[in-house]
């Protein structure tokens, strides 16, 4: 090993060997997470790409290989997108295959970056991985945009004491937090006893975090036995989404009946407020809605009960070709107390990206597809109807439960629970809902309050302000296994959320991160190489 901390060149590891450990890391990556579980791997699962990034004999091999690890990642874990483009798009297999190999190839940038980082800074310094790997892991995911965002902090979703360290550090910290123990363990396999002060650091890091954890989940209860409750009800219609086509007026007409019938039982059963999934309403409603329809209109939303629901809907401005994803409160008195329209479109399903530049586009496109307009940004719904107190309800929509940034908005607002309004129909039922609730705990200790999920074929759920995953349902798939109409009730805590150091002050973390990185770059770029080499070999 030379003084600057890169491998003597008797020491590179040919092509083939590398290639072998960057697919073992994206390998344990992706095992690591749901629906697969094996959480204890994402704690080594980056040790053999560290190998071969630090062994490479060329930057260019290195590059390829952490490109490769991210792409073996993205295909174990999204493998799930070829029966989507299949079964919605009507692409080819060969043609699905390539489309999922470049969302792939994209994704996996992320770990492209971190190598590209890490190799340029070990090849002029001896900074440890220990050191090293924790903050460019955070940076590189907070920094790229990513088609499906994620992150390695998704491995520990079903660890409540690892994750506590998120009201801090966003979920980035989690994953600084992985690769902190995976940098460890690389520098004491790489360099033996020399590395026992950062693998001793790496022990006190981790110990800290644990113990935060515990006491956080201490203080949080305690606040959680002492807070109101509501009882909430969410009906999941396991109905397959209508991209198909539309549907008929009888369709439209049952699944409406099956929606009401539960959220009949839902009221029978104790719910003081009941959330159906998004889009879950099978009729458009006007932008000028305010009151729910009389009840000789087959249309009429709440028939044979009284309690206060959320549903989501198609809101239309026939004025203007205005279309919004939105969820509307309808309070016990029938009337409107509020709508939020989803902000954070998906792109191609939602919008479609610059098609002001062509509006013969817009034209070609069936009514609501890609045709959606943002809303204005996070909005409370606040609900007389509940207990003796409103209720500040957070709509989010889709997958904006899992956009830290977004909820940092959300959190602005003081919400005493979330709402998210779901449907995963589209994905099946194996991976991706498991996917989605994963990432979704996080957002609870990010502004430490509830989460309820109505999804519209699963996993509706109920996650406490500790991140922990209290009740759930199942995931179906209603294209190959057609279920009824089903609903769960929860009892929920109401905690006043957004009172966290990560809510007020953002990405303080990350920056810190990205400022320790190029302070070591910048210090390796300024030393001379005989005064480097020096200064390691002492």
């Amino acid at each position: 090993m030379s003084a600057s901390g890169h491998p003597a060149a008797d020491t590179f590891f040919p092509f083939p060997t590398g290639l072998a450990l960057a697919s073992l890391s994206g390998v344990l990556w992706f095992l690591a997470c749901t629906p697969y579980d094996l959480s204890a791997l994402g704690w080594i699962a980056a040790v053999p790409l560290l190998f071969a990034v630090d062994r490479a004999p060329t930057l260019r091999q290195a590059l390829l290989l952490g490109w490769w690890a991210g792409m073996v990642e993205n295909a174990g874990g999204f493998y799930w997108i070829v029966q989507v483009l299949e079964r919605f798009a009507s692409l080819p297999l060969i043609a699905s295959l390539a489309i999922f190999a470049a969302f792939c190839a994209y994704q996996g940038v992320v770990l492209l970056l971190f190598t590209l980082v890490a190799r340029l800074i070990r090849t002029r310094s001896a900074v440890p991985f220990a050191l090293l790997a924790p903050l460019l892991i955070a940076v590189c995911e907070w920094l790229l945009p990513e088609l499906f965002p994620y992150g390695r902090f998704i491995t520990q979703a079903w660890h409540p004491s690892v994750i506590q360290v998120a009201e801090l550090t966003g979920p980035y910290g989690v994953s600084a937090l992985l690769m902190l123990v995976n940098g460890a363990l690389y520098d004491v396999l790489h360099s033996g006893r020399a590395a026992r002060v950062p693998a001793l650091g790496a022990v006190l890091v981790v110990l800290a975090t644990l113990a935060f954890g515990a006491w956080r989940i201490r203080q949080i209860d305690l606040r959680i036995a002492q807070s109101p409750t509501v009882t909430v009800g969410v009906v999941q219609p396991n109905v397959a989404s209508p991209a198909r086509g539309r549907l008929s007026e009888q369709q439209a007409l049952d699944q409406l009946t099956a929606l009401q019938v539960q959220t009949r039982r839902l009221q029978q059963d104790g719910a003081q407020l009941v959330v159906w999934s998004e889009g879950s309403y099978p009729f458009r409603i006007p932008r000028s809605f305010a009151a729910d329809a009389a009840l000789a209109s087959p249309r009429q939303i709440r028939r044979d009960f009284d309690v206060p629901v959320v549903i989501g809907a198609m809101t239309a401005d026939s004025v203007h070709g205005e279309a919004h994803n939105s969820a509307l409160l309808i309070d016990a008195d029938g009337k409107m107390a509020g709508r939020y329209d989803k902000t954070r479109l998906v792109a191609f399903g939602e919008y479609i990206p610059d098609i002001g530049y062509f509006p013969w586009l817009r034209r070609q496109l069936p009514e609501g597809a890609g045709r959606f307009t943002p809303g204005a940004g996070p909005r409370l719904l606040i609900s007389q109807g509940l207990t003796s107190m409103s209720v500040r309800l957070a709509p989010v929509i889709c997958y904006e439960d899992i956009l830290p940034g977004y909820l940092r908005r959300t959190a602005l607002l003081k919400p005493e629970l979330l709402v998210n309004l779901t449907s995963d129909s589209w994905f099946g039922a194996r991976t991706e809902p498991w996917q989605h609730l994963a990432l979704s705990v996080f957002a609870s200790v990010e502004l430490r309050t509830g989460l309820v999920r109505a999804v519209n074929s699963g996993v509706s759920a109920y996650i406490d302000p500790n991140g922990r995953l209290i009740g759930k349902t199942y995931a179906a798939d209603p294209y190959l296994d057609p279920r009824p109409a089903d609903g769960a009730i929860f009892s929920v805590a109401l905690l006043s959320g957004g009172n966290t150091f990560y809510a007020a002050h953002g990405n303080v973390f990350v920056f810190s991160s990205l400022f320790l990185i190029v302070s070591i770059g910048a210090r390796t770029r300024r030393i001379p190489p005989l005064a480097r080499q020096n200064a390691f070999s002492k």
